[in-house]
């Protein structure tokens, strides 16, 4: 069933909410600063293209204070609008039945795009 809703998933857009996220990767990679928020959109890439089975589970290191740090950083710099992208696709798709599966995948997401730091991708 994961692999049909994926499926589903990347002909109804999951394939470019992850292009989007890899661009945006490579942007911030090019500079040296970006380079750890260029890591945690990859994240985000990976799990926007095969979201069904998986998600984001706490690391050792979530508590940290860099992971904190980093998390309220993001924020700042591109995971609020990011969320709110994914709230307002969450949102859209709930109005229908057939979209309310990847609905839930988008408030995933979204709790992924706001603290990515101290995070990493499992199957479920």
């Amino acid at each position: 069933m994961s692999t049909l809703g994926n499926v589903l998933w990347l002909l109804f857009g999951g394939i470019l909410i992850a292009i989007e996220y890899l661009i945006s990767s490579v942007l911030l990679m090019i500079t040296i600063v970006g380079i750890p928020f260029g890591l945690q959109t990859l994240k985000l890439a990976e799990l926007a293209l095969w979201p069904f089975g998986r998600e984001a589970a706490p690391t050792d290191e979530a508590g940290g204070c860099l992971s904190v740090f980093m998390n309220i950083l993001w924020i700042f710099i591109g995971g609020f609008w990011i969320a709110l992208s994914h709230l307002a696709m969450a949102l859209i798709l709930f109005i229908t039945i057939i979209g309310i599966p990847f609905a839930i995948q988008h408030i995933k997401l979204a709790g992924l795009a706001l603290t990515p730091f101290g995070r990493t991708i499992v199957e479920k």
